[in-house]
């Protein structure tokens, strides 16, 4: 039993990972309600156990060695990925949407003749909105598939070392990928509760001011950029 929980510790301290955070964090500054920002942590926590497991099966199942150098350029490929998150995520709150509106108005006329009729006019105004104004509900379903594949990226990319200490510690395959799987249920729960709290500050009537939510997701988006520069200078360079 207390294997079992250091085991689910291990896979929550690893889910607070700084370039997991700042994913994630990123991914959440599109949700106006936890319980999406809440999906997004599973999501992720998903992807990432699935990578993870899967590489454990090819190194310990079918003793697949896979060279220190693979990972290190998906490690490199997780740094191309924040930056990417960043400024798509600077990108779309920048971006002016045309919105228009029209409103109708009727009103009626008599002739001479006693004849009368109804005119029906029609005025329509445009203007624009940054577009994180307009929430749609089926791009929000499509965002879940985002957080798992970024998930998915993350597990590539740290399942390397995960997967040769279970080699060096457990006695048999079984053990090892049994290992894993606590292990990344562990970081699913991690950051289940981490997108959670990220996602507070995004939701309607905690913060009043839209310009400092603004101000909160330009700050995530440039530090994520910043960190993910960093992750590819370290494994490239």
């Amino acid at each position: 039993m207390i294997g079992f929980l250091i085991t689910i510790y291990a896979g929550l301290e690893h889910a607070f990972e700084a370039d997991h955070l700042l994913a994630v964090n990123n991914l959440v500054t599109n949700r106006s309600k936890i319980k999406d920002a809440l999906k997004d942590g599973i999501s992720w926590g998903v992807g990432h156990t699935s990578t993870i497991f899967i590489v454990g099966i090819l190194m310990i199942g079918f003793k697949i060695s896979i060279s220190e150098n693979i990972f290190s350029y998906l490690e490199a490929v997780v740094g191309i990925m924040l930056v990417f998150l960043g400024v798509y995520r600077m990108a779309k709150l920048f971006y002016k949407k045309k919105h228009s509106h029209t409103y109708y108005h009727s009103h009626q006329h008599t002739h001479s003749n006693g004849v009368t009729h109804t005119h029906m006019h029609a005025h329509t105004y445009t203007h624009s909105h940054p577009i994180d104004i307009f929430p749609h509900n089926h791009s929000e379903t499509a965002n879940y598939k985002t957080a798992f594949w970024v998930g998915l990226v993350h597990g590539l990319a740290g399942s390397g070392s995960l997967v040769i200490l279970v080699i060096s510690q457990m006695k048999t395959p079984l053990e090892g990928l049994v290992y894993i799987l606590i292990f990344g249920i562990g970081s699913i729960l991690g950051m289940f509760a981490a997108a959670g709290l990220f996602s507070i500050p995004f939701t309607k009537n905690v913060l009043g001011s839209k310009k400092l939510q603004y101000s909160l997701i330009v700050i995530s988006s440039v530090i994520c950029i910043l960190f993910g520069f960093k992750i590819i200078y370290s494994n490239l360079f």
